[in-house]
């Protein structure tokens, strides 16, 4: 299936808006019923509750969080999406340093234009040091 570019820079531009809108369950709603979301190659979170715990996590630990889109690449069946993400580690137990990492999704899109599987990845060395240290 070759992705639509417009449809896919929508769905894009609504991902971003439940990132940074602190409703976990709004990034969840990007994903088909039984899609998966894996962060840096880790455990993959399947299904929208267990995405939506994936995003709660982030959204706690930065209470100010804001994800920016930097860019939507479309290759035929699969869509890259990068980002960055700002904010302040300051939910339970944070390190009250600020935070600026860029990352990206790989995307496959299903026959529902929702998000079926998404690989994420970011620096998680870098992620680290700014918590300790900030930007």
């Amino acid at each position: 299936m070759t992705l639509d570019s417009d449809r896919l820079l929508d769905l894009a531009r609504r991902y971003t808006e439940a990132w940074c809108s602190q409703d976990p369950a709004r990034v969840a709603e990007h994903y088909a019923a039984g899609g998966s979301l894996t962060i840096n190659g880790g455990t993959p979170s399947v299904g929208r509750a267990a995405i939506t715990e994936a995003a709660r996590s982030f959204m706690t630990a930065f209470p100010d969080m804001r994800v920016l889109m930097d860019e939507v690449i479309v290759k035929d069946d699969a869509a890259e999406y990068h980002w960055t993400l700002v904010g302040t580690n300051t939910g339970p137990g944070g390190t009250g340093r600020r935070v600026r990492i860029s990352g990206f999704e790989e995307w496959t899109i299903g026959n529902d234009g929702l998000v079926a599987e998404s690989q994420g990845h970011y620096d998680q060395a870098e992620y680290d040091r700014q918590l300790e240290h900030g930007v």
